[in-house]
């Protein structure tokens, strides 16, 4: 009995460590391919900016982002999925660039870019470190976040078509909170062994980045009458 008991007890801990390092290499592999993804994505949005390319608009925004997404996804398992990521986040950048551009060439443009990238990098790590330091589990936000990225995203498709900047602006303030909660659900999610793959977590934490930023740019660009 006692044999047996020390053998559960270490098959117990084996699997532990085992789970921990597949967590650690998770984290690493996510972090490493998104800061790759963040600083490809800012040499697609700095070349759009430099040739001052049009925004592709919103119909081909939305089909290129949920396509590449789509096979993204397809593609999480495979050695073609960091191609795919990379794709992805690519056109995000591109399509960043004319917006990006537009603030650029306003007044206070420059000052509310910078603005922007301060805030939301500040954010990103402060969320991060939070849920990586404390190992608190934020699953409980899942659901929540699913219905309020849902609801505020079709609002913004409404406010784009009706053209309403009070309903736009509230969009881009609801997209700050989500965006906040999806980084901590989504660092805890793979701390917690919810999100095994680095693909879509790269995926998940770029598009909070991402809409983070714009979001933000938005929010300070009407603050400091560049709107």
């Amino acid at each position: 009995m006692s044999t047996f008991k020390i053998q559960t007890a270490t098959g117990v801990a084996q699997s532990s460590s085992e789970s921990v390092r597949t967590t650690n290499t998770v984290i690493r592999n996510t972090y490493l391919l998104l800061s790759m993804t963040l600083l490809f994505a800012a040499l697609t949005a700095g070349v759009a900016v430099a040739l001052r390319l049009p925004h592709p608009g919103l119909i081909v925004t939305l089909l290129g982002y949920f396509g590449l997404l789509f096979l993204t996804n397809r593609l999480r398992n495979s050695g073609w999925g960091v191609a795919s990521v990379f794709a992805l986040t690519g056109f995000m950048g591109y399509t960043l660039g004319p917006i990006v551009g537009h603030y650029l060439g306003l007044p206070n443009g420059g000052q509310t870019v910078m603005m922007a990238m301060a805030g939301t990098a500040t954010i990103f790590v402060g969320l991060s470190g939070y849920a990586l330091t404390t190992r608190k589990d934020f699953s409980f936000m899942g659901g929540f976040l699913m219905v309020g990225v849902l609801l505020a995203f079709l609002a913004g498709l409404g406010a784009i078509f009706f053209e309403i900047p009070a309903l736009s602006l509230t969009v881009s303030a609801a997209f700050v909170l989500l965006m906040s909660g999806l980084i901590l659900y989504e660092t805890s999610n793979i701390i917690h062994g919810g999100e095994t793959n680095y693909v879509m977590a790269t995926v998940t934490l770029f598009v909070a980045i991402f809409n983070l930023f714009t979001s933000l740019l938005h929010l300070l660009g009407f603050m400091n009458g560049d709107d």
